[in-house]
């Protein structure tokens, strides 16, 4: 192996080491205090309780792990959004887990934990995936109701939700283990099994002190609506359990007895491993954002033995197209190519510009997978679509406006990996989370934003000083330079994959070693859900 392969290596590894410690630390949600205090109640945390429900070394693929990071700090923060969501086997069945972590202020709801919930149920209704919801938490937190209670997106639209799963024929499983309080007690009871444990769950629409404020009634909680009064009383819920187990357990009962489902019909064979070693990936993939690489080197390392055919392989070569499989799944790959052009000044290199060409050449692409009914996977590393004055005459908008209409009309499922750069309007055409991917993850190797930090905090300072200039103030080169390094760290820190992530503008942050078992169990749960027809007249072409 060379230099630069060994630079790249260290580089990633340290990334990925970074990644699992920030992983570890972020599970234990709101600390070992506080994990403990839910065992000496006789509770497992939401973890423990997806570890218990889930079939013994299953893949869970969680969504949404660092949502909330590094927001909320006035308050203590709230980790993983206060939820744990992802996709998981029960009984052999793929299914969506939503399980509130009441070691997180009492499983209380941010205005991060309602999208995050959104983003779990949007999963499950796009692909038709059952849904097990395992109830522990003291409902919205008050000092931020403003940002969580009235909205379109907000708290009200989980029950919305709810009604229309049901409609769809998608099964919705509830398990009441905590506390269960306000509009939250909805979620539960539009669902289609409702089950409580004993002393421990709790669900009323006003606990005994609201009770006591508003009608002057003196009650306790347990008996206004524990277990006992909710099973036998009232008939609110379905049946009661003596702990956490029992209830999992009759959960797995349920789903040991559903039926099979209507495939959309995803061509499958037998999975084999990538004939290139997989772990070359972290030294094929630069150090250095604008570097050259070949994009083909990395997608040999994702697919099934290693065999990669492309389309149209010698034309509009900025963006690689071709057909493959990964784990036994038949995919179609869109993804972009930072290449060394040559023009008349000499070599320029282009960190995955997108060209005419090369926007011409994807949204054919992407309309032979539709026709073909497979499902396509888009490796971002773009920094835009090409300017000047050539790529104008050239027509870059209107073939960039074909590409952006194939992918955004596309049926089949999509998958989107950011890697690297995902700039600007290169972000929308490779399939960014505006135009509904399935999933979509990043390597730590990744940077969203309009621009590159560089060229964005050079804008900002220019704009910044002639503001001052025009108030009459002059600056010095000393503090120009302060003020460019302070533009540059408040944006370098906006880029990061990991503020993308607690905003949910990606679904996690991954190994690149994973990025096999996501694209595998994307297409898996894709495959519960009939494809429509993929409507090839919408493009002009």
């Amino acid at each position: 192996m060379d230099i630069e392969f060994n630079k790249n290596e260290d580089s990633l590894k340290q990334l990925v080491y970074k990644l699992a410690e920030k992983e570890k630390k972020v599970k234990l949600g709101g600390g070992e205090k506080k994990i403990a205090k839910q065992h000496e109640k006789g509770k497992l945390t939401a973890r423990e309780r997806i570890d218990y429900l889930t079939d013994e070394d299953s893949e869970f693929l969680e969504i949404g792990l660092f949502a909330g990071e590094g927001m909320y700090q006035d308050v203590g923060g709230c980790p993983s959004g206060g939820v744990v969501t992802g996709i998981g086997y029960v009984q052999g069945r793929q299914c969506m887990i939503v399980a509130n972590d009441a070691t997180v202020k009492a499983g209380a709801w941010f205005p991060i934990t309602a999208k995050k919930n959104l983003r779990a149920q949007e999963v499950a209704m796009e692909n038709r995936l059952p849904v097990i919801y395992l109830v522990d938490s003291a409902g919205v937190f008050l000092p931020m109701q403003n940002e969580i209670f009235p909205d379109k997106e907000h708290f009200g639209r989980q029950f919305r939700n709810n009604a229309k799963m049901s409609s769809l024929g998608i099964v919705q499983i509830a398990a009441i283990m905590g506390s269960c309080v306000a509009g939250g007690a909805y979620l539960p009871i539009m669902s289609d099994e409702a089950m409580i444990v004993d002393k421990t769950g709790s669900i009323f629409l006003a606990g005994s002190y609201l009770v006591k404020a508003a009608i002057g009634e003196t009650i306790d909680n347990e008996t206004l609506g524990g277990a006992t009064t909710q099973c036998e009383i009232s008939g609110v819920t379905d049946n009661k359990f003596d702990n956490d187990e029992a209830c999992l357990d009759y959960i797995k009962s349920i789903f040991n007895k559903i039926g099979d489902f209507d495939k959309a019909g995803f061509d499958k064979i037998a999975a084999v491993e990538p004939k290139k070693n997989q772990e070359e990936l972290y030294g094929i993939f630069p150090e250095e954002r604008v570097k050259p690489y070949n994009i083909v080197d990395v997608i040999e390392r994702l697919v099934d033995n290693s065999e990669f055919e492309q389309y149209k392989e010698l034309y509009g070569q900025t963006i690689v197209c071709g057909y493959g499989r990964v784990d036994g799944w038949a995919v179609g790959i869109v993804a972009n190519q930072r290449k060394v052009v040559k023009s008349k000044k000499g070599e320029m290199q282009m960190g995955g510009v997108i060209y005419s060409d090369s926007a011409d050449k994807a949204a054919r692409f992407i309309m032979n997978c539709n026709q073909r009914k497979i499902p396509l996977v888009f490796l971002q590393d773009v920094s835009g679509f090409m300017v000047g004055s050539k790529a104008e005459h050239g027509g870059i908008i209107k073939d960039g406006a074909k590409m952006v209409n194939a992918m955004a009309n596309s049926t089949v499922p999509k998958f989107t990996f950011i890697l690297g750069n995902s700039y600007g309007a290169g972000n929308y055409a490779m399939c960014g989370k505006a135009y509904d991917p399935r999933l979509i993850y990043a390597w730590p190797t990744s940077q969203l934003a309009v621009m590159s930090g560089a060229s964005a905090a050079k804008t900002l300072l220019q704009i910044k000083v002639a503001t001052l200039k025009a108030k009459g103030e002059e600056i010095t080169p000393e503090a120009e330079e302060k003020l460019l390094k302070e533009i540059t760290d408040k944006y370098n820190e906006e880029l990061s994959p990991y503020y993308a992530a607690s905003r949910l503008w990606v679904d996690g942050i991954i190994d690149p070693l994973e990025t096999r078992k996501v694209i595998s169990m994307g297409i898996e749960a894709a495959n519960h859900a009939p494809v429509e027809k993929f409507n090839v007249g919408v493009i002009q072409t």
